[in-house]
């Protein structure tokens, strides 16, 4: 039986690996969609607070139809006659997946499971992704990008790291103008068919723990814009190395004087130079250092890298002052 490619995947088998919150949203929403689903994980401690709200999502979806099992030696080994198996972050380096990828059963992690979720069918055009990926700051950028266009008038989604699970948020039946999609590395891996709309890799420093290499799919198939900060040689790279839709371009955030194509900073205000029209000659406003109630670097730098996100997601420099603003005061 094939892997389904789309909303169909009746008599396609599957193994979850994992029962957080990714977990739970892929067994769920695969249920729904007709696949024959066994979800795997170890234990919980019994004073763990999670533990008695994960026994009644096991109950859940086992009345929908799907086989729980919760067992120490839950993940040690692949079970036979499989299609598919999808790992939630936190078990990319179990037995179960090791044996899957040996055996040449396809493994997805949610990203890759959720973009292929995406309604495509005929006249419907889905959310486009905004990602961010990075060691520290991913989440805080993903929540200025929300404020941003909400004050464009959309109905954005924070999904991912923060927010709603990926796969719970392509699966609403009211679908949202765009998803902001922050990503840990764990969930970076086993990513080969994402294209986001525009895509944002903070630093690439290690994280604390995680598979940091994995950034580099953040950038893979961006369709607009491919931003990184330009004091970071290593994510210039990544970018530079990236296989992009043809016209995707690289923004660069510096801290300084902007070039063409890029958003800075000059004297007490942010700018940009990638998005406006007049670029070559000319730079518009988003906000003061006033208005955005600080100058520490870091801070600046996210809002930046925010705001080049939701400019290429049809922003107006006006949504980005007003988004920031209410991102400071919320």
């Amino acid at each position: 039986m094939p892997v389904s490619d789309g909303r169909d995947w009746s008599g396609v088998r599957v193994a979850v690996a994992g029962f957080g919150r990714a977990g739970f949203a892929a067994t769920d929403n695969l249920l729904h969609l007709g696949a024959t689903v066994t979800a795997y994980a170890v234990p919980l401690d019994d004073d763990d607070p999670l533990e008695a709200d994960r026994a009644e999502k096991a109950e859940l979806l086992s009345v929908l139809g799907a086989t729980i099992v919760l067992d120490e030696l839950a993940l040690d080994v692949l079970p036979e006659g499989l299609d598919l198996v999808v790992s939630s972050p936190e078990c990319l380096d179990t037995p179960l997946v090791a044996q899957a990828r040996e055996r040449g059963v396809p493994v997805w992690g949610e990203v890759e499971l959720a973009w292929r979720l995406r309604d495509t069918s005929t006249g419907h055009r889905p959310a486009p992704w905004l990602v961010v990926a990075g060691s520290a700051g991913h989440t805080d950028v993903a929540l200025l990008v929300e404020q941003i266009l909400l004050a464009a008038g959309q109905r954005p989604a924070v999904a991912g790291a923060v927010g709603l699970p990926l796969v719970e948020a392509v699966m609403d039946p009211e679908p949202y103008d765009a998803l902001v999609v922050a990503l840990d590395d764990p969930q970076l891996v086993d990513v080969a068919s994402m294209s986001p709309l525009a895509a944002a890799v903070l630093d690439t420093a290690p994280a604390s723990e995680g598979h940091p290499a994995a950034r580099a799919a953040a950038y893979e198939h961006v369709q607009e814009a491919c931003v990184y900060v330009a004091a970071d040689e290593a994510t210039r790279s990544l970018v530079e190395e990236a296989d992009v839709v043809e016209g995707a371009r690289a923004i660069g955030v510096t801290l300084g004087m902007p070039g063409v194509g890029m958003l800075g900073v000059v004297e007490d205000l942010l700018v940009e130079r990638a998005f406006l029209p007049q670029r070559s000659t000319s730079a518009a406003e988003l906000t003061s250092l006033e208005d955005l109630g600080t100058e520490d670097p870091v801070t600046v730098t996210r809002a930046l890298v925010a705001a080049a996100l939701a400019l290429a997601s049809g922003a107006t420099p006006a949504d980005v002052r007003d988004g920031l603003r209410n991102a400071r005061h919320a």
